[in-house]
């Protein structure tokens, strides 16, 4: 039994506690089964009426999954022990989506790639002044996954399209406006909100403790990033930005062509298709296809060395510019599994046939 995920019950309230301060509380395969676990516990118990999920110390809730063993996997080891993190992971990330009791997340701190997986999820997301959102994956040659492209697909606009594409974070009034999360909290609040949970039902409790949230800075941007993310390719998007003028769309044009040429292409086409896809179990089953090929990638490794292991923030892409990364390697991404399809969507009569 994991000592990484601490489980506990407080009156009325099931709580979960990431509980790797020092690593920012990152998702090892233990922590997620043991989610699920308590999860799975949880749904049949009447005498927890709510789930809370928080991060151990100061930082933040979720800093991701564990990539430096994703590292090893790709350098290496053994490839199927992402494929398998990666599975339990999605199902985890469903599982939360779909349960039947509320499921409040204190997104407090940092909350990056795994850590939105296990709470932008939830039926009550809750922010606050220290909150700090991304999906960083196209900077570490990765595309958002943990349903990353079905959260970000459904945000207003083109703002979910920005944020993959630039690997970029957000604070809690912009989370709010792409709808990554549904309420302020000053932080100074949360004991007393956790307090509250255990005897009062969420609504009752959030009323105490909701506040008027902070400004969305985006909410500034839209008009361009509406227009010059509404491009069909990579390529557009950024002589879009180039040309309309805006000192922010200027620095986002820069950041993007930073990020791997594989990952910003092949997340581009992850968050189109997914807007046709429906469900999340859909989403989640494209993911899994899109994880696995980019475990075969040189970017993937590369990415974690530079901005994780080796910290030199100098990744060499392979290839190194968007031009040469071809149709057909982004197609490559997105081609069945066979029999090692994660399977959360129910093949259609048509596809069974």
């Amino acid at each position: 039994m994991t000592t990484d995920v601490l489980i506990e019950r407080a009156g009325h309230l099931g709580r979960i506690v990431l509980n790797r301060p020092k690593a920012l509380n990152a998702l090892t395969h233990a922590m997620v089964l043991r989610i699920a676990e308590a999860l799975d516990a949880w749904e049949h118990d009447d005498t927890v009426a709510t789930v809370v999920i928080t991060g151990a110390g100061e930082r933040g809730l979720c800093a991701g999954g564990d990539i430096v063993a994703i590292h090893g996997a790709a350098t290496g080891g053994d490839p199927r022990a992402a494929e398998e993190f990666w599975r339990d992971e999605y199902h985890l990330n469903a599982r939360i989506a779909r349960h039947p009791k509320p499921y409040v997340a204190v997104m407090d701190g940092i909350v990056m790639g795994g850590g939105v997986g296990v709470s932008a999820h939830g039926s009550v997301r809750i922010v606050t002044e220290r909150t700090r959102i991304a999906m960083p994956e196209t900077g570490i040659g990765f595309v958002p996954d943990v349903g990353g492209t079905y959260l970000l697909a459904l945000a207003p606009g083109e703002l979910g399209t920005h944020l993959a594409l630039t690997a970029g974070s957000v604070g809690a009034g912009d989370a709010l406006l792409c709808g990554l999360a549904d309420h302020f909290v000053p932080a100074e609040r949360l004991p007393a909100l956790l307090a509250d949970l255990t005897e009062l039902g969420v609504h009752d409790a959030l009323a105490r403790h909701v506040a008027a949230a902070p400004a969305a800075p985006l909410a500034e941007l839209c008009g361009w990033i509406d227009e010059c993310y509404a491009a069909d390719t990579v390529e557009d998007i950024l002589g879009r930005l180039l040309a309309c003028g805006d000192p922010a769309a200027k620095e986002a044009a820069e950041k993007i062509t930073t990020n791997s040429p594989t990952a910003v292409k092949v997340a581009l086409a992850a968050l189109r298709r997914a807007r046709a896809l429906g469900p999340l179990e859909a989403v989640l089953d494209q993911e899994y296809r899109v994880s696995c090929a980019a475990l075969a990638t040189p970017d993937l490794p590369e990415g974690i060395r530079a901005q994780v292991i080796d910290k030199d923030r100098n990744p060499r892409w392979q290839p190194a510019t968007l031009a040469d990364v071809t149709a057909r390697e982004v197609e490559r991404h997105f081609a069945p599994l066979g029999e090692r399809e994660l399977g959360l969507r129910p093949a259609t009569p048509l596809e069974r046939w």
